[in-house]
């Protein structure tokens, strides 16, 4: 009889533990989660509103339009130079590192990174070929500013 019950005791005993792990690991993800918003981390922007409201230069946002024609420049040092534009406005990115082959000229992109002196210095860049990879943020900037043509219309 002794038995069952220390078995019983012990497994609410173990459940108690597992909701109460399960529940610190609820709060400190919440916690990251939160703290990476606060950050900014990830806000999208497109070059109109970042013309409107320039974020601080301390903010790490992600950009995203189309590369503006006959505005690439290699192989200034190690910066890669282009504009970015959603028709719009356009903002002058930097960026330091390997650009994605599909990346070109009239073509999407999202940049991660933050806006300095009037320019966008890339941490990270990424090229969108087709609305299905492109962020809707992205396409809803481009259709706002009428320059976005949806291919299937």
């Amino acid at each position: 009889m002794g038995a069952g019950m220390a078995l019983k005791s012990l497994k609410k005993q173990r459940r108690i533990q597992v909701i109460s792990v399960a529940v610190v690991a609820l709060i400190v993800s919440t916690g990251l989660i939160g703290y990476a918003l606060q950050d900014g981390i990830n806000f999208f922007r497109s070059p109109s509103q970042v013309m409107e409201e320039p974020p601080e230069p301390n903010e790490v946002f992600r950009i995203g339009g189309l590369v503006e024609e006959g505005s690439l420049q290699r192989g200034v040092g190690q910066d890669i130079r282009f504009n970015v534009t959603d028709g719009g406005a356009t903002v002058p990115v930097v960026y330091s590192g390997v650009l994605p082959d599909l990346f070109e000229e009239n073509q999407g992109m999202v940049g991660t990174g933050r806006y300095i002196d009037g320019v966008f210095q890339a941490s990270e860049i990424l090229a969108k070929h087709d609305e299905t990879y492109m962020p809707k943020e992205v396409v809803d900037a481009l259709k706002e500013q009428g320059v976005y043509q949806d291919p299937e219309g």
